[in-house]
């Protein structure tokens, strides 16, 4: 069933976009477009993961065996070093305009992460993209890592 396309909706620093064949009968994870408004300053977040953001490049493996192995604990990581980033950049959870989903495993995690992302965002969703890859950069236990774009507040 197809419903009527919303007008824009302001969110935070951006705006939610919607487009024809818009359905607010389906749950979805993402939106289809965000638009951010005049002044906002974009921050851009590196990779999130499980592991400790700051570690020895060459990579030191015994740095990562406190690290979770499970998906549960290794989302619950992520998403507190999004929070610290964020935070850091003076942003807020509902600024967040797109997540770029990286995964080893995408049919046994994503549904982990996405219950934790869903919580964590309290309602609010932004324009997201998944991928599956062979593995991650910087540890092989690793099973996620997320790209993040935010809108920050102008000064």
């Amino acid at each position: 069933m197809t419903s009527a396309v919303p007008a824009p909706r302001r969110v935070g620093n951006a705006e939610i976009i919607h487009h024809e064949g818009y359905d607010d009968t389906i749950v979805s994870p993402f939106v289809p477009a965000m638009r951010v408004v005049s002044n906002a300053r974009l921050v851009f977040i590196s990779g999130v993961t499980g592991a400790p953001v700051y570690h020895d490049h060459p990579h030191i493996p015994e740095v990562f065996d406190a690290m979770p192995a499970d998906a549960a604990g290794q989302v619950q990581n992520a998403f507190d070093h999004l929070d610290a980033a964020l935070a850091a950049a003076g942003c807020q959870r509902h600024d967040v305009v797109n997540m770029i989903r990286f995964f080893t495993d995408v049919a046994a995690d994503q549904d982990v992460v996405n219950a934790h992302q869903a919580a964590w965002f309290g309602g609010h969703i932004p324009t997201s993209t998944t991928v599956e890859v062979t593995r991650l950069a910087t540890d092989p236990r690793l099973r996620f890592e997320f790209h993040v774009v935010a809108a920050a507040p102008a000064d």
